[in-house]
């Protein structure tokens, strides 16, 4: 089973909750209504052996529905408040269904309408939705102002989905939608942008300098980094979190227990973290998933020994968006190793099948996943469970 999530924004960029994305690993190129139920099954019960919070960070998370999941009883394994029932386009009406739709939400269930706009037979269903999703990719914003108008009179939460640009996500603000789904919030806003961000405190810098150095100096580092009050109590919070049983420790004691590569990965989330002040929080959470995500895809392919190498790549592929500019650009002024700019800049690198897969696997591109995975020799079975695993690890990190 492969599951992956969108996050969905509010208005402010807020994240309200997300999309699951899901496909059984035996059929990831194809999908019929029996692996669709199938598919369904298998998220549920993930959802209840995992705990709803580990993968939506205990924010709603929506979940296709075919008519025969709908109409079945095991949909009620997921309390109310954790989801949203999203119907399929092409889903046959009848009074039956109906009426199930009315049971669900006396029970608490927030009813969502899929690709709306194509399907119009569903605004038989519109009294007992709480949301309305609008497919902005098949169907352009100026097309659908009137079926926008309805849903707004009848005071429905509207939700625009596949929104790739930061202009099609204004254009859809100021129509009146209330929630945004897709990757414009991870693209780079270089239209606005009046000055380049380059905001890396001087203390990031001298760590960073030392740290490419042949043989970084543990003792160079830990007075660098005592000058800086701020990162050093940050630094402390991170290896206490670590090493509960540790009452006391110096920065030097912890540099060296962390290792040079850990703790490279460390300054670098902190820098982004930094950098992302004024960003969506979900940009940097995307960054720490993938992050992890590509180490344990290191771990269990042949490149084991590249595994932090991987994390420092993935973690870093959200810069353009972070300092709105070009990825070329960002990357010319961060001292990162040739091989992971070029990953990250046109793939050409031994990197680069894991920066792919893990791309892949977010956007739930499942026979791209399968293609990356077969290169990398891993077994497509394991990861499920890496992928929650990293974002369980990013909303730790992240708290």
């Amino acid at each position: 089973m492969f599951i992956a999530r969108q996050p969905i924004f509010k208005r402010d960029l807020d994240t309200y909750g997300y999309e699951l994305l899901y496909r059984s690993s035996q059929h990831a190129a194809g999908y019929d209504g029996i692996d669709a139920n199938l598919s369904t099954t298998a998220v549920l019960q993930g959802l209840l052996e995992t705990g709803v919070g580990k993968i939506s960070d205990y924010s709603r998370v929506f979940v296709n529905f075919t008519r025969d999941m709908l109409l079945s009883d095991f949909l009620e394994v997921i309390p109310p408040e954790h989801m949203v029932i999203e119907i399929l386009e092409g889903t046959i009406l009848d009074d039956t269904l109906i009426q199930r739709v009315q049971e669900l939400k006396k029970m608490g269930y927030k009813i969502a309408l899929d690709d709306f706009d194509s399907d119009l037979s569903k605004y038989e269903l519109m009294n007992d939705s709480d949301i309305i999703k609008f497919d902005i990719r098949s169907t352009p914003l100026d097309a659908i102002t009137s079926q926008v108008a309805e849903a707004h009179l009848r005071k429905k939460t509207i939700l625009a989905e596949k929104v790739e640009t930061l202009e099609e996500f204004e254009h859809a603000k100021q129509m009146g939608f209330h929630l945004f789904q897709g990757y414009f919030f991870s693209r780079p806003n270089i239209i606005t942008r009046t000055t380049y961000k380059r905001q890396y405190k001087h203390t990031y810098l001298r760590v960073l300098k030392e740290l490419k150095t042949p043989e970084p100096s543990y003792q160079k580092l830990t007075e660098i980094i005592e000058t800086d009050a701020s990162l050093s109590y940050r630094l402390m919070k991170i290896i206490s979190h670590r090493n509960k049983d540790q009452l006391s420790f110096s920065i030097k004691r912890a540099l060296v227990q962390m290792g040079i590569k850990n703790f490279e990965r460390w300054i670098n989330i902190l820098m982004l973290q930094d950098l992302a002040e004024d960003k969506p929080d979900e940009l940097l959470k995307i960054s720490l998933v993938r992050s992890k995500f590509a180490e344990q895809l290191c771990e269990a392919s042949h490149l084991q020994e590249r595994k932090i190498d991987a994390a420092v790549m993935a973690l870093f592929s959200t810069i353009d968006a972070i300092l709105d500019d070009h990825m070329e650009n960002v990357l010319a002024s961060v001292p990162l190793s040739t091989e992971i700019k070029a990953a990250l800049i046109n793939g050409d690198s031994l990197l680069a099948p894991i920066y792919h897969a893990v791309l892949c696997y977010e956007k739930g591109d499942w026979a791209c996943v399968e293609k990356w995975a077969g290169e990398l020799n891993i077994d497509t079975e394991l990861l499920h469970d890496m992928y929650v695993q990293a974002v369980e690890w990013a909303n730790e990190v992240y708290q």
